[in-house]
């Protein structure tokens, strides 16, 4: 990136300003993304995601598991004898 030429020191002034505002701006960023990354490494967080996982995975292979476990479930029904 070329060098700047300013006409003033308002200028300079105004362009340092600038600059420090988003030096503080990215400052707080930072330290809102630490806050964030803290929170999500919380027990209870990390169970929760855990969990919310599973859940997903399961919901996913839900008709799988059942397209399974039904012809399973119905053969050893029908094996079974019934009492009278």
């Amino acid at each position: 990136m070329g060098a700047k030429k300013y006409s003033s020191f308002k200028e300079i002034d105004f362009q340092l300003e600038i600059l420090k505002l988003e030096k503080e701006i990215n400052y707080q960023k930072m330290v809102y993304s630490i806050e964030k990354t803290k929170e999500n490494l919380e027990p209870q967080n990390l169970i929760g995601e855990f969990v919310d996982s599973c859940k997903e995975a399961l919901s996913k292979q839900y008709g799988l598991i059942l397209q399974t476990v039904i012809p399973i479930v119905i053969k050893w029904l029908s094996k079974t004898k019934r009492g009278d």
